[in-house]
């Protein structure tokens, strides 16, 4: 398959964890608490969906998302989204130039996010095997820019047992080829049995393989509860997505309990990056994350105390 090709135009997209992100190897939690002082319970990222309506909107050019990242002091490590790519050109000079310019900000680039390729666990062999190819570019896509994952979606069809079934087979499968470029492929809860903690995280037991994990997100729990969830994917995850939409006065999340949350985030042992994923609409794009990043760091400043 011709990695570099030119791909159809991205159909649509929903909400990313992912959002956000987080290191594939985080310390365990005994680790850090020996060395506290010099090493912080997390890292605060960027995705860069954070920022998609500037993005579309030619507002911000997907190549100064580096730029901003380190001029507005939001991160120094960043995700990016397969449909920005994907709508502005992905072939290998195209990533040159996103290496170059993080780079020159000093900004890491840590994973990529995959919509819109097929459902890996699509219930029909010959598109299930077509959904884990087409993501094979983005895995060497993602090679080149440095990253540790990319992130990708356990969409399938049909009853509970067989769509954790058909999800395994498709993720392992794509595991397998990753694991080839020494990156993980982690799957975020976003929409449909993904957003059941319990059977995301029986689809991973279900893969068994090192590189195949979660990125919890905040959010896209929909009816199942979102601190259930994330407590039932931590231990697999290699990426944690700080989903924010609102805000309260005193500059708290009105959806989730970020205190609370990051709790079970950092009792499950992570202590890696944790990517700001702002999606609301009462406040901008760039205000939404200036009040995600300080609602985060007032979490840092409690559990490092």
């Amino acid at each position: 398959m011709e990695m570099w090709a030119n791909r159809r135009q991205f159909l649509g997209t929903v909400a990313t964890g992912a959002a956000a992100a987080g290191l594939a190897a985080g310390l365990r939690t005994s680790a850090w608490a020996e060395d506290k002082a010099s090493k912080p319970a997390f890292k605060i990222s960027l995705a860069e969906w954070s920022l998609h309506k500037a993005i579309f909107g030619k507002k911000l050019d997907n190549l100064d998302f580096a730029k901003y990242r380190r001029k507005s002091s939001a991160s120094t490590a960043s995700e990016v989204r397969q449909p920005v790519l994907q709508g502005q050109g992905e072939g290998r000079q195209y990533l040159d130039e996103l290496n170059k310019r993080a780079a020159r900000t000093g900004v890491t680039t840590l994973l990529i996010m995959i919509d819109g390729e097929g459902r890996l666990g699509d219930p029909d062999d010959k598109k299930r095997t077509e959904a884990i190819e087409n993501h094979y570019k983005w895995v060497e896509a993602a090679k080149h820019l440095g990253c540790h994952s990319i992130r990708v979606n356990a969409a399938s069809a049909g009853e509970y047992d067989e769509q954790l079934k058909l999800a395994a087979d498709g993720l392992r499968r794509l595991s397998e080829f990753a694991k080839k470029f020494e990156l993980n492929v982690i799957v975020e809860n976003h929409g449909g049995l993904s957003s059941n903690g319990k059977w995301l995280a029986s689809v991973i037991e279900s893969v068994g393989l090192e590189n195949c994990g979660t990125l919890p997100d905040f959010g896209n729990f929909h009816s199942y509860d979102r601190y259930q969830g994330v407590k039932e994917t931590m231990p697999y995850a290699k990426a944690v997505s700080a989903k924010s939409r609102d805000f309260d006065g005193e500059g708290n999340e009105t959806h989730t309990d970020y205190f609370k949350m990051m709790d079970i985030v950092l009792s499950a042992g992570y202590h890696g990056w944790v990517g700001i994923e702002y999606e609301g609409s009462k406040l901008d794009e760039y205000a939404g994350i200036r009040a995600t990043k300080k609602l985060l760091e007032r979490v840092l400043a409690k559990v490092s105390a």
